[in-house]
């Protein structure tokens, strides 16, 4: 019995010392109580193309414009039909005109500046262009997990959400965590609490491409990881010593 009641004795002593104020097994804690009251702005959400981006452009022309310094075989509208990679240095290379910086511009700036270029040869080309690789990262308690294709400039939690399958039972509902990052490449975290309608506000429910959208485990889900974590301690120590007991066994018979 009294080895009984010291096995449960560490069993809590270690349970306890795993439900300390920031757990190994949840993501993205921070100290900081200022952290979820970021509200998002439009210029946050407003998309801005990075090194490593795939862009599909296209270029709209009418034959009588096309000047004679090109030819129709040069440009067609789909420019290239599996996208253009940004590189490193955020430039992408297109006929004619060759190197254009696109990284930091939004889908709009890049094509005006693209077709700024394309007046040199042609009579007002009109370009249209799109990132194709745009993702929202859903993680954690949801049945789903994985990257969220993004086909607009905005996204909302829900939906997202709802793209992941929706949350588990084990889910935290009144603080789902979004991390974003601002224009000076700043990493922002929020949460969102969608069990109070009152203190929703539409801005913070919007995510952009490049969010991590991180739905945290509930204490019951915590205490049942930790638990089986320390048990399997037990278990281990226990089949380690199996075979010395079985042998002092033996030899006392």
């Amino acid at each position: 019995m009294k080895i009984t009641g010291m096995g449960i004795g560490w069993f809590f002593v270690l349970l306890l010392a795993g439900c300390s104020s920031k757990s190994d097994y949840q993501l993205f804690q921070t100290n900081t109580k200022t952290a979820g009251q970021r509200v998002v702005s439009d210029q946050m959400i407003e998309y801005r193309i990075l090194p490593q981006d795939r862009l599909k452009i296209s270029l709209y022309k009418n034959p009588e414009q096309v000047s004679a310094a090109s030819s129709m075989d040069e440009l067609g509208q789909n420019v290239n039909r599996d996208g253009i990679l940004v590189d490193a240095a955020g430039y992408i290379a297109l006929p004619l005109i060759n190197q254009v910086r696109v990284a930091g511009l939004t889908q709009t700036q890049a094509s005006e500046r693209i077709a700024r270029s394309y007046k040199k040869y042609l009579k007002n080309p009109t370009v249209y262009l799109e990132v194709m690789n745009k993702r929202v990262y859903v993680l954690g308690e949801v049945n789903k997990a994985g990257p969220v294709a993004v086909d607009k400039e905005k996204m909302t939690l829900l939906e997202a959400l709802a793209f992941a399958g929706d949350m588990t039972d084990s889910a935290q509902r009144n603080s789902v965590v979004i991390i974003t990052h601002n224009t000076a490449n700043q990493m922002l975290l929020r949460t969102v609490d969608l069990t109070n309608f009152d203190s929703l506000r539409f801005a913070d429910l919007m995510v952009k491409p490049n969010d991590i959208v991180y739905v945290q485990p509930n204490s019951w889900k915590q205490f049942k990881v930790i638990s089986t974590d320390t048990t399997s301690i037990f278990e281990t120590i226990g089949r380690i010593a199996s075979p010395f007991v079985t042998i002092k066994y033996l030899t006392k018979n």
